[in-house]
């Protein structure tokens, strides 16, 4: 990545984390604002990593929450696929 994109991604890893700890969702409309009215590319670069780090999360938890489910059955069936 380039710098902006280094820059903007380690912002919104930080962000994340404090979301997760205070639950304080408008902070990231409170950075926006901050970045926008000093460069554009870094708060598009900022937004763009929010949205996929968001997702990533989201589809992990999803595979864990399947995987989980497939070897729960698994286990009731008794290791057997069904046909």
């Amino acid at each position: 990545m380039g710098v902006t994109e280094d820059m903007a991604d380690e912002l919104a890893t930080n962000t994340i984390k404090y979301i997760e700890a205070s639950g304080d969702e408008d902070i990231i409309a409170d950075l926006v604002k901050v970045l926008g009215a000093t460069s554009q590319t870094a708060e598009e670069a900022f937004l763009t990593s929010i949205r996929v780090r968001r997702a990533n999360q989201k589809a992990k938890a999803l595979l864990v929450e399947r995987v989980k489910a497939f070897k729960a059955k698994q286990d009731t069936t008794g290791g057997t696929p069904e046909s």
